[in-house]
């Protein structure tokens, strides 16, 4: 038996590595996989001491597990060593096969290294196979056999309890050995993973369930409406689903909305800005139509959400109910724009609404000049005054965005045509009456006659106080001889007694017809008007009396 060439010897290490490579597949963690691999190399491959280092993520190697020595395995486990100074250890020495032996008469200049290891000094060897404590012998471990592929680690070795130095068959046997704790080290850090990646799908999948659960109870007990609509395709825009408050507010349970997308339930008036905000993924304020018809002022905020990373997106929509404050805007914005006591259009109105049918082109070119031009949109925009660098901008920058021009009729034209008739009226002997019998009378005089001139005139006409015992009226769409039997209609519709507080107060009205024309300011328009109703007042008054003539428009703002 003091030589490995007897066959029984061969047949006993045989079964030894054996069953250390079988309990290395039993082990249950990589922990133990490892320790497992240091302890076969002491039980079964006839070794004192191993240690196993394992490489980590960073390439540096880890003593993992030691076998042998309690005092070892205290100095050594956890110490790192790089990865430099190990493949200098296994670029020295003398090849066995994978095998990596380094006689003590070479190692000296590992002293200094980084690796970890327990070598000490010792007598010089009294026979050539002698093992010296300073001898250094290396198994790595790789992914392939033959030392190809991954480095996986290194099994160090020391001091075979036959005292020499292992021969060939020795040799193999921990080559074999190496190679099949690689394996159980691959599939022991495999198992590994695949049990963190199950615990951390698991996590995932409990934290998406929460998260989905969390969503739901926020998404259908929201205090304001949420919906969740299709994007893009067939279905696009058609509400998936709705929470009980959006449905409470529309007034339609949840399976009838799913019957309906947005713009089937928003103002016509508002579909081109539903349009561009679920476009945008932005918010926007416009109605929605309730179950019985009514609309609901709300404030949409969109949010364009993808369903996984590469498949259907949905638009996410909070529904807000703005009604009462968009009703506390709107009387505000009439305050501004209204006469507080008639509650006609006031002087800032009419001039907005008159202004808006004005532009700084005079509008003296006929309907069949204006049609020929349009033939041809280089020269028509030429004609409006537009150079290359207006052509290329867009209509609304330069002022003139689909704009219809305001034309005045000739007057002295047999034909004069039709125009937007502005006319002034003031009130013949409203001072005496709100001297005479109050401001509460003459309050009451102002809001009948600002009922009566409502009254005759026709839908789409403004009627508008001015100020004081002034007001205008803007008519489009009339002759010279319509915008006279207009004013006729007027007077006589104001000169009727007023009755207050049961006496009877009657009042007279003086017009002034004018016309709005592009070239004009508002302020010119009404100043025109003024005049011409002056001029009316004057050639009504007593020949006896001398009125001054009024230098210029004198208006409440």
């Amino acid at each position: 038996m003091d030589t490995e060439s007897e066959p029984y010897v061969r047949l006993a290490t045989l079964r030894q590595l054996h069953q250390v490579v079988a309990d290395l597949n039993t082990a249950r963690s990589l922990a133990d996989t490892l320790q497992a691999v240091a302890d076969g190399v002491v039980k079964g491959l006839g070794y004192d001491l191993a240690a196993v280092n394992l490489v980590r993520p960073d390439g540096d190697l880890v003593v993992a597990a030691f076998a042998g020595s309690t005092a070892g395995e205290a100095l050594l486990s956890g110490r790192v060593g790089s990865r430099a100074a190990w493949e200098r250890r296994l670029s020295m020495g003398q090849r066995w096969g994978s095998l990596r032996f380094i006689p003590h008469t070479e190692g000296w200049v590992l002293v200094d290294d980084d690796v970890p290891q327990w070598h000490t000094d010792g007598p010089l060897p009294r026979f050539a196979d002698e093992w010296h404590p300073g001898d250094r012998l290396y198994a790595p471990m790789h992914s392939t056999p033959g030392g190809g592929g991954e480095l996986i680690g290194v099994i160090s070795v020391d001091s075979p309890s036959s005292g020499r130095h292992p021969g060939p068959w020795g040799r193999e046997a921990l080559q074999m050995y190496a190679f099949q704790a690689g394996i159980a080290i691959s599939n022991a850090r495999l198992r590994a993973n695949m049990q963190r990646a199950l615990v951390r799908l698991e996590r995932d999948q409990q934290a998406l369930r929460a998260s989905e659960e969390s969503f739901r109870q926020a998404f259908e007990y929201a205090p304001s409406g949420m919906a969740i609509a299709e994007m893009g395709g067939d279905q696009h825009g058609k509400l998936l689903r709705a929470n009980d408050a959006l449905c409470r507010l529309l007034g339609r349970n949840a399976s009838t909305m799913r019957r309906y997308s947005f713009s089937d339930l928003v103002h016509p008036e508002d579909v081109g800005t539903l349009l561009r905000t679920s476009a945008e993924g932005g918010r926007a304020e416009l109605r929605l139509a309730r179950r019985d018809g009514s609309y609901v002022w709300v404030s949409l905020r969109n949010s364009v959400v993808a369903d996984t990373a590469d498949g259907p997106r949905f638009l996410l929509t909070h529904v807000e109910d703005i009604e009462e404050r968009k009703g506390r805007e709107l009387q505000l914005a009439h305050r501004a724009s209204h006469d507080s006591l008639t509650g006609l259009p006031n002087s800032a109105e009419l001039r907005s609404r008159l202004s808006a049918r004005l532009c700084g082109r005079p509008g003296d070119k006929d309907a069949a000049a204006l049609a020929a031009e349009a033939q041809s949109p280089d020269e028509f925009a030429f004609s409006y005054g537009y150079g290359p660098e207006e052509l290329a901008a867009p209509l609304g920058a330069i002022g003139y965005d689909s704009h219809v021009h305001t034309v005045a009729p000739d007057e002295n034209d047999p034909a004069p045509g039709k125009g937007l008739a502005v006319l002034f009226c003031d009130l013949d002997g409203f001072k005496s009456i709100n001297d005479r019998f109050g401001h509460h009378t003459g309050d009451a005089v102002l809001i009948e006659v600002a009922r009566r001139l409502t009254g005759a005139v026709r839908d789409g006409d403004t009627v508008a106080r001015l100020g004081g015992d002034e007001f205008v009226v803007l008519a489009d769409g009339l002759a010279p001889a319509d915008a006279a039997d207009l004013a006729m209609r007027l007077r006589n519709a104001i000169i009727p007694p007023i009755r207050v507080d049961g006496r009877a107060v009657r009042v007279g009205a003086s017009f002034g017809i004018g016309w709005a024309g592009c070239g004009m300011t508002a302020e010119e328009v009404l100043h025109s008007a003024d005049q011409r109703m002056y001029i009316e007042k004057r050639s009504r008054s007593a020949t006896t009396r001398s009125t001054p003539p009024r230098p210029s428009h004198r208006r409440a703002g």
